[in-house]
């Protein structure tokens, strides 16, 4: 009997269908963690149960990674072993002594909105352009890719690491990246904010300061119910 965590702020309306189906229900060391939401919910499930198989629930308008299968009929796939896993690249963000990893993407921004920031950027430690004035930048893993990298750049991509800048004062074209590309970005006016998608730490960034975004080692697995 397969265990799974129910996760997301309605999870009891799952109740009766994970009962009937014969679930075992546990908040310790689950097979699955049923995230029951949309995109979002499907990013703070991972951050805070990393690594563990996620059953992806339908309960919100905003959801890429939902079957279109009912939700009771993706769980019925699940613990009848009708589904494959789908293991998804994570960002990581090291600056500070801290490390952040992203599902969908990693974001510096102008700490305030009034003034931009500055910036010098290098892939690989061949630098970008020069200095680059603007809000700041969006880094995208292919399922990120179709979110805020996708607002600026109007494209999304499946394989490597997407750079989009946010309002830059001259035009800049975004970039996909091989995977095994390393970004550095150093401050040079700011202050400025990095984060990794919708987790609330966050790391402050002041003149001088470095961070370096590259895919971590963490993955993220997707339960994916057959298809027929």
């Amino acid at each position: 009997m397969p265990s799974i965590l129910l996760f997301g702020k309605d999870h009891h309306q799952l109740a009766p269908i994970i009962k009937k189906l014969g679930f075992a229900v546990t908040e310790a060391s689950p097979d699955f963690v049923a995230s029951f939401g949309g995109d979002g919910t499907l990013m703070e499930s991972e951050h805070l149960y990393p690594g563990i198989p996620k059953i992806v629930l339908k309960n919100s308008a905003i959801c890429k990674k939902c079957s279109s299968h009912t939700n009771e009929e993706v769980l019925r796939r699940v613990i009848s072993s009708q589904y494959s896993i789908e293991t998804m690249p994570k960002l990581e963000v090291t600056a500070h002594q801290k490390t952040l990893t992203a599902l969908n993407d990693i974001i510096l921004h102008n700490q305030n909105p009034r003034h931009a920031i500055r910036y010098a950027l290098t892939v690989n430690d061949a630098p970008v352009g020069s200095e680059i004035i603007g809000d700041g930048i969006v880094v995208a893993t292919p399922f990120g890719s179709s979110a805020y990298y996708r607002s600026i750049t109007d494209s999304f991509f499946e394989l490597g690491i997407g750079l989009a800048f946010n309002n830059s004062t001259e035009q800049s074209d975004h970039m996909v990246l091989k995977e095994q590309s390393v970004i550095k970005i150093r401050i040079i006016r700011g202050p400025a904010v990095i984060y990794a998608d919708n987790q609330k730490e966050e790391i402050p960034l002041v003149v001088h300061d470095e961070a370096i975004i590259r895919l971590g080692t963490q993955t993220a697995k997707i339960v994916i119910p057959n298809s027929s």
